[in-house]
């Protein structure tokens, strides 16, 4: 009896045990199968998620997953498009001022010479100026620290001396003629960062304006230019400089665009997969729709700039000389991230009014060709030959009046001028230009005769006292010391060349941006072009006022 009774309770507790030991089998198969789920529905929905994830959480060490995304994104980005980018946080602040046009700083354009920082100007109301620094000064300690030698470069000095607006810094400079360290604490302000390079008068009616870029200034800077070029200067036709312009904001290039255009004209429009077609027309309230222009371009203009151009062109509304531009038509819109850097992306192509798209082929993914395109243009003797550019006649397309105008990448100017590559052939000239030795000795002249420099009142003066010091003669002597040695041929070859930088770079340091242009470029043969061109231009520009 107690042998049965044992039996059954032995049997009872195998039951009870199987039973929650098959419970506890199914609550781990659950979990197991829920996790598998879960996996497979990340896997399925998004595996970059999904692989971030378990690198969190599954890899056998830690690891900094924001790394490996900031490595992802410009991989996944070269997949798509030559223009779709990331911009990392610390690169965003940067490109945002060259975009607001302003940045916080103290106010000064500087070199780096014989490792020393050189002011080369003081902004005009700028910290610097109010402060009492001026041009020739050498900064030589940054808030109590000595601030010279090997390690200094542009981009340390700049992150240096710029910062939060109203924010202070000191700095000690050593000025020629004084004992010492000279303090001087300045206190940070917005610095305007000029898109406009220059203005000036040509002859006796050409206003000659020069865009470096297109920010959210350079509508203002650029009205701001004209009317004292037509209403003190009497000028009554422009050349239009947009030579090694890359663009910029298209909204301030379109603001531009239609001082010149009459009412009604198409100047721009926009079309992509997701990205409806919007067209930008000219209201016809421009103050210059009268007035001859004519537009320089060459082969590194590009975006915005040739926007500008080809529409002048397709509007049959002035002429384009130079060299085919760079080939950009990629329209390209900025999404924010938190951590504040941002993804530019391609959105849309951009078209000018003949039906014309600007952007240059490309093979999504393989880039190679198109960031060699300007070599392989070089090669293929673009750059001083008409013939030697390819024109594809399936792409050709008709301006306002009729002309014909071809696409394919690019915008063909109406005149063709080649690259002067002369001075490029002589070897003491491209040992000299390779090591800066212009720019230097022109500073390091600038800095000992500064006093009898700024007596200097007019570019006749400067031109006739450099040829009376034999300027050429000297910077010759210079670059030997400098250990460029040269013969009598080659010097001669290229004196006139030099000669025109020197003057241009010493005119630079002491009479400012404007008269360095017009230096520069007496002897350009594209300026030369389109001066003779637009002489000869009447405007004949049909209204389409309804």
């Amino acid at each position: 009896m107690k042998n049965s009774v044992k039996n059954t309770i032995l049997i009872i507790l195998c039951i009870v045990l199987c039973l929650l030991l098959g419970r506890s089998l199914h609550r781990e198969v659950s979990k197991s199968n829920r996790q598998v789920a879960v996996l497979k529905s990340q896997l399925t929905s998004n595996k970059l998620d999904a692989v971030l994830n378990l690198i969190n959480t599954k890899y056998v060490e830690d690891v900094d997953t924001e790394e490996i995304i900031e490595k992802m994104i410009p991989d996944m980005l070269k997949e798509l498009d030559p223009h779709s980018v990331y911009i990392p946080a610390k690169e965003m602040e940067k490109t945002m001022e060259e975009m607001e046009g302003s940045f916080s700083g103290v106010g000064i354009q500087f070199n780096i010479r014989e490792d020393t920082i050189r002011v080369i100007s003081v902004i005009t109301g700028g910290p610097a100026e109010q402060a009492g620094m001026r041009a020739g000064d050498c900064i030589v300690t940054v808030d109590d620290s000595l601030f010279v030698g090997d390690k200094i470069n542009n981009d340390i000095v700049l992150r240096t001396l710029r910062g939060e607006k109203h924010s202070k810094v000191n700095v000690g400079i050593v000025r020629r003629g004084t004992e010492g360290i000279i303090p001087f604490t300045l206190t940070r302000d917005d610095i305007p960062l000029n898109s406009v390079d220059a203005s000036y008068k040509i002859g006796e009616n050409i206003a000659y304006i020069k865009i470096g870029n297109f920010s959210r200034t350079t509508y203002d800077e650029f009205l701001n230019k004209m009317a004292k070029l037509r209403l003190q200067d009497k000028c009554d036709r422009l050349i239009l400089d947009l030579r090694s312009n890359p663009g910029g904001l298209m909204g301030s290039a379109l603001a531009l665009l239609n001082e010149f255009l009459p009412k009604n004209r198409l100047m721009l429009y926009v079309e992509g997969k997701s990205y409806p077609r919007q067209e930008s027309f000219s209201d016809g309230r421009g103050s210059f729709k009268d007035m001859p222009i004519v537009v320089l371009m060459d082969e590194w203009s590009a975006s915005a700039s040739e926007i500008v151009a080809g529409s002048i062109q397709d509007n049959d509304r002035g002429y384009i000389v130079g060299r085919r531009s760079y080939g950009k038509g990629l329209v390209q819109q900025q999404i924010p991230f938190k951590d504040k850097s941002a993804v530019r992306l391609t959105v849309a192509h951009y078209y000018i009014p003949s039906g014309r798209s600007i952007q240059k082929p490309y093979t999504k993914g393989d880039f190679d060709d198109y960031e060699l395109d300007i070599v392989h243009r070089w090669e293929r003797g673009e750059f001083g030959s008409l013939d030697s550019i390819h024109v594809d006649d399936s792409l050709c397309f008709e301006t306002f009046g009729g002309r014909k105008v071809y696409g394919g990448g690019g915008i063909l100017p109406d005149y063709f001028v080649p690259l002067d590559t002369s001075s490029n052939q002589n070897d003491w000239f491209v040992d000299v230009a390779n090591k800066n030795l212009i720019y230097n000795f022109a500073a390091s002249y600038v800095d000992a005769h500064r006093d009898e420099m700024a007596s200097l009142k007019t570019v006749a003066a400067l031109k006739a006292h450099l040829q009376a010091e034999d300027i050429f003669s000297q910077f010759v002597a210079y670059s030997r010391e400098k250990g460029v040695s040269s013969t009598a041929r080659q010097v001669r070859e290229v004196k006139n060349e030099v000669q025109l930088q020197l003057n241009a770079y010493i005119a630079r340091n002491t009479m400012g941006e404007d008269i360095f242009w017009e230096l520069l470029q007496e002897d350009d043969d594209t300026l030369l072009k389109a001066i003779e061109l637009i002489q000869t231009m009447d405007n004949n520009v049909a209204d389409d006022e309804n």
